[in-house]
C-alpha cells in the first residue's frame, strides 16, 4: 500500500478504500453535515424539492443559527425559523439557538460534536476549522449539504497536500493567527488552491487547540480545500473529556508525498496585521506605521475563544479604550461567555470601555453588532478583510491577533502590544 498523508487516510477510510491518490474522485460517508442560518434554508429547500422525508441520521445533521443572531431583522428571523421548524420536524439532536447558540466553528469542537478522524462537511467556508482536531473538514455549497443530509454521503476530489513546518519557539505575542497570516502573506490567497494544508513542526506541537483552530480556520483564505494538524497529547486532553463519539487518531506516513514542503523559522515571525483588502497583504505590526482606527472587534470563529479573551484582557487591564474607538468583544460561545465572566475578563473589558456582545458572527460578515460606515477603519480578529466585508464598501478592515487588536483599541491606531503593556 502506498504511503499516505493524514488527509488521504481519512478520505480512504470514509470511502471504504484501502488507499486513495490525489486527483481521485471518491464517494465518502460524512460524519457531520453542518448548516447555518444563511446556508441551511437553501439546503432545506433543496431537501424538500428532492422529495426527501427524513435526514440520513438525526444525530449527524447539525444546524447552528449563528450569523445574524440574535435575529437582527425580520428576514434573519425568518431564516432562523426555517432552521428551527426543520430541526423540530426531523428531531435533530444538534440544533442550537438562544442561550445555547454560539459561533458554529467554536461551538461544535467545544461540545464534542466533531472528533478526530471525522469527515465533516459544512455549508460555510470556515468549516476547515475542525482540522485542528485531526479531522478532514471542508466547506461545501448548500445543494451539496442537501444531498449529504439525505444520503449521508458526498463526492470529493482527493486533494494534494502541502506541508508547512514551523521550527523553533514562538516570539512574545505571536499566536496561531500570526502563523497563518505569515503563510498567506507568503503564498497568497490562491497559493494552496484546492490543496490540503498540513501544519507541523516544533512550534505546532506546542500550540494550544485554540491557536490550532485559528490556523486551520483560515486555510480557506489561502484557497485551500482544508487545513489539518495531526492529533497528539494536546488534542487528546481536549477531546477525551467532551467527545460524544469514539474518535480515531491518524497521522501522515513518513514517506507520504506532498506537492510542496515549506519550512519557517519562528524566530523570524512577529505579530502580523493584514491590510485591506486581502488576507495576503500582511506586514509586521511594527512596520505598519500610524494608521488611526474607529473600531476594534475581538471575536469570531477565528479568535473568539477563551484563550483569545484572556490575552485581550491581559493587554487591556487597567487601560482605557481611546475615546474615538468602539471596542466590541464577542465571546464565541455561551461557555466562553460564562468563563470570561467568572475569570473577571468582563470587568476588565467594561472598565476599559468595551461593549460585550452575546455570541454571534455579527460584524465579521457585515451582519450586525458593529457595522462600519464609509471611511471607517477597524482592526478585527476575524478572518476576512475583503471590500465591504464589515460594512460600507469604502470602509477598511485590518486583521490581527487579539493582543494587537486590544493594544490598537487603547492607542486609537494599529499598535504593538508592547506599546501598551511594555517590554518585560
Amino acid at each position: 500500500m502506498r504511503p499516505m498523508t493524514i488527509t488521504e487516510k481519512i478520505l480512504a477510510r470514509h470511502a471504504g478504500s484501502k488507499e486513495v491518490t490525489p486527483g481521485d474522485l471518491i464517494n465518502a460517508k460524512v460524519d457531520i453535515a453542518l448548516g447555518n442560518d444563511i446556508t441551511a434554508p437553501i439546503a432545506i429547500h433543496e431537501f424538500r424539492k428532492a422529495g426527501a422525508k427524513k435526514v440520513f441520521n438525526r444525530n449527524k445533521v447539525v444546524l447552528v443559527p449563528d450569523h445574524f443572531t440574535p435575529n437582527k431583522d425580520i428576514k434573519s428571523a425568518t431564516q432562523c425559523k426555517v432552521l428551527k421548524d426543520f430541526a423540530i420536524e426531523q428531531r435533530l439532536s444538534h440544533y442550537y439557538e438562544g442561550g445555547d447558540v454560539g459561533v458554529e466553528h467554536a461551538l461544535l469542537p467545544e461540545k464534542g460534536v466533531v472528533v478526530p478522524g471525522d469527515l465533516v462537511i459544512g455549508a460555510d467556508s470556515h468549516t476547515c476549522t475542525y482540522g485542528a482536531l485531526g479531522a478532514f473538514s471542508t466547506g461545501v455549497g448548500s445543494t451539496d449539504l442537501a444531498y449529504a443530509m439525505i444520503t449521508g454521503e458526498l463526492w470529493f476530489k482527493v486533494p494534494e497536500s502541502i506541508k508547512f513546518i514551523f521550527n523553533g519557539k514562538l516570539n512574545k505575542w505571536v499566536s496561531g493567527k500570526d502563523l497563518i497570516l505569515h503563510i498567506i502573506g507568503d503564498i497568497g490567497v490562491d497559493g494552496a488552491l484546492y490543496k490540503a494544508m498540513e501544519f507541523a513542526g516544533q512550534a505546532i506541537e506546542r500550540l494550544s487547540i485554540e491557536s490550532r483552530m485559528a490556523m486551520c480556520n483560515m486555510a480557506i483564505e489561502a484557497g485551500a480545500k482544508s487545513g489539518i494538524i495531526a492529533p497528539d497529547a494536546i488534542t487528546k486532553a481536549y477531546v477525551e473529556k467532551r467527545a460524544e463519539r469514539r474518535f480515531r487518531f491518524y497521522s501522515s506516513d513518513l514517506e507520504a508525498n506532498y506537492s510542496e514542503i515549506r519550512e519557517y523559522d519562528c524566530k523570524r515571525i512577529e505579530p502580523k496585521v493584514a491590510l485591506p483588502h486581502l488576507p495576503e497583504n500582511t506586514r509586521n505590526v511594527a512596520e505598519v506605521g500610524n494608521i488611526s482606527i474607529d473600531q476594534v472587534v475581538i471575536g469570531s470563529c477565528t479568535n473568539g475563544r477563551l484563550e483569545d479573551l484572556e490575552v485581550a484582557a491581559r493587554v487591556l487591564k487597567g487601560k482605557k479604550v481611546a475615546r474615538h474607538v468602539r471596542l466590541i468583544v464577542i465571546p464565541a460561545t455561551p461557555f466562553v461567555y460564562g468563563e470570561a465572566m467568572k475569570k473577571g475578563y468582563f470587568d476588565i473589558f467594561l472598565k476599559a470601555g468595551a461593549v460585550i456582545s452575546p455570541p454571534t458572527c455579527g460584524p465579521c460578515l457585515g451582519g450586525h453588532m458593529g457595522i462600519l460606515a464609509a471611511g471607517e477603519r477597524a482592526v478585527a480578529t476575524t478572518n476576512r478583510n475583503f471590500i465591504g466585508r464589515m460594512g460600507d464598501s469604502k470602509s477598511e478592515v485590518y486583521l490581527a491577533n487579539p493582543a494587537v487588536a486590544a493594544a490598537s483599541a487603547v492607542k486609537g491606531r494599529i499598535a504593538h502590544p508592547d506599546e501598551v503593556v511594555g517590554r518585560k
